[in-house]
């Protein structure tokens, strides 16, 4: 038989007791929204599979969990790993605890009879088919109805915790760029930087880089995903560096930035300052109300005015948070309403292959009456010369 794990409530007046009180009222305020949400949607429960969604809503930050929620007492099926952590991280939260015989979906079974559930929704956009097929022969009283981004929906809007979380993840992102242009040196790789770079983020007290990061030279940086590779950064006249950090409380930053390591050419200075100029007026269309397709038009339309739109074949930006691309989207077909609390990447670009690419990326916090730039790393091409 599965056990039930609750963290009793004590006296104990201490700050850590406060602190992981106020932690937990976060969490129950979210799961609240998601139950108002479940029943403008009518949908009795929901179970969460997708590992970030479960954070979200529960600060655990283990896998191999599901949550149920919206039927009244959420509740979290785990397995025996984590029982301990469990009680610590999710004070208060009614944990359904598996053997190592038991499956998680034998488990939910085992939930909805005892609950008298016999309709809960999946998130489609993170369950496999095979999961749903494992849940349809185990849960054979109860019919699963297909919902999508009802917890993403949620995590666009960030709230003070998770801005400054978000904030120190900047910070972090920017200490360790400023040791990464002091100690440049020509004959490093594009790998070697990139390993560097992480390694300075978490001898700063970060839990690592957002992402793999891109380190890439002269005409590699034509590829917007570049993969680090052997060349020397000293084998061109600017390298492109795109990077982030996670704080310790797993939120994400994303920037970018083209450091100059040769002469700033007519070319280089040309394109740059087009970049440069459609980040302004993508910055500038950041505010309540506006579509995320028009923060788009604002920035391409300036690239495409000068004759390059064909070089500029990607989305303006993202939301980040606890996923380093996560909603809303900064593109040319999106609807999405820009809203206070909402953080997104302004990431204009320009590729040319077989020259290079320039790109230039700031986290941007939409505000009540517009937006702040969480980022504050130069941006001038002058200073971003650094002498290797």
């Amino acid at each position: 038989m599965p056990t039930t794990s609750r963290e009793k409530e004590s006296g104990d007046r201490s700050p850590h007791s406060k602190a992981a009180g106020r932690r937990s009222d976060r969490y129950a305020m979210r799961r609240q929204k998601l139950a108002s949400r479940l029943r403008q949607e009518n949908v009795p429960a929901l179970l969460v599979s997708n590992v970030t969604n479960v954070a979200y809503l529960t600060g655990f930050t283990g896998d191999s969990s599901w949550l149920l929620v919206g039927h009244g007492q959420p509740i979290l099926i785990s397995d025996t790993r984590y029982e301990t952590q469990i009680a610590e991280e999710c004070p208060g939260l009614e944990a359904v605890i598996r053997t190592n015989v038991q499956t998680l979906e034998e488990m939910l079974a085992a939930v909805a009879a005892r609950l008298k559930l016999h309709q809960i929704g999946i998130e489609a956009d993170s369950l496999t088919v095979a999961q749903l097929g494992s849940l349809e022969k185990k849960c054979e009283l109860v019919d699963f109805l297909p919902t999508s981004s009802l917890v993403e929906d949620l995590r666009q809007i960030k709230d003070a915790h998770e801005i400054a979380e978000i904030r120190e993840a900047v910070r972090l992102a920017e200490r360790g760029f400023g040791v990464l242009t002091a100690s440049l040196l020509a004959g490093a790789t594009e790998r070697e930087v990139a390993h560097d770079l992480e390694h300075t983020v978490r001898r700063l007290g970060g839990s690592g880089l957002s992402f793999p990061p891109i380190v890439a030279v002269g005409p590699r940086a034509a590829l917007p995903h570049a993969r680090p590779g052997t060349g020397p950064v000293g084998g061109a006249e600017f390298v492109l560096v795109d990077w982030g950090a996670e704080s310790p409380g797993g939120y994400k930053s994303d920037l970018t930035r083209v450091v100059v390591t040769g002469k700033i050419r007519p070319k280089l200075e040309r394109l740059y300052r087009l970049v440069f100029t459609a980040q302004q007026r993508g910055i500038e269309a950041v505010r309540p109300g506006a579509l995320c397709k028009q923060v788009d038009a604002a920035a391409r339309c300036v690239i495409e005015d000068a004759g390059h739109g064909q070089h500029f074949g990607h989305g303006l930006g993202h939301g980040i948070g606890l996923n380093i691309h996560e909603a809303p989207r900064l593109k040319p077909d999106a609807d999405t309403e820009l809203r206070p609390g909402m953080v997104v990447t302004i990431e204009p670009g320009v590729y040319l292959p077989g020259w290079g690419g320039i790109r230039i990326e700031d986290d941007v916090l939409v505000t009540r009456d517009g937006c702040e730039v969480l980022t504050s790393l130069p941006k001038e091409l002058e200073e971003l010369v650094v002498a290797i």
